[in-house]
C-alpha cells in the first residue's frame, strides 16, 4: 500500500473525503517527523516506535578494489513495529 492507497483506505474507514483525510495523515506525518528532528521518540504504542540511533565510527573494505574505506558516525532513523503488526 501506498500513501494514495492509505488516503482512500482511511476516507472510507472514517467516512470521511479524500481531501479530509489527506489532510490528517500529511499533519501525522509532519508532526512525528519534526519530533523525530528534536530527538524525540515517537511511540504508537502497539503500532510503532520511532527513534534516532547513534552510529559509531567504522572501517569498511571495498570488495572491488578492496581499499579500507573509514565511514563517519551518523545518525540513523529507527523504526520498530509493534505488536500489532505480530504476523
Amino acid at each position: 500500500m501506498n500513501k494514495t492507497g492509505l488516503i482512500e483506505a482511511v476516507a472510507a474507514k472514517a467516512q470521511v473525503s479524500k481531501a479530509e483525510a489527506a489532510k490528517v495523515i500529511d499533519a501525522a506525518l509532519e508532526a512525528a517527523v519534526e519530533a523525530v528532528k528534536k530527538g524525540e521518540n515517537v511511540q504508537l504504542v502497539g503500532y510503532a516506535s520511532i527513534n534516532i540511533v547513534k552510529k559509531a565510527a567504522r572501517k569498511a573494505k571495498n570488495p572491488r578494489t578492496g581499499a579500507v574505506l573509514n565511514i563517519p558516525a551518523r545518525k540513523v532513523v529507527k523504526i520498530k513495529a509493534g505488536s500489532k503488526f505480530a504476523l
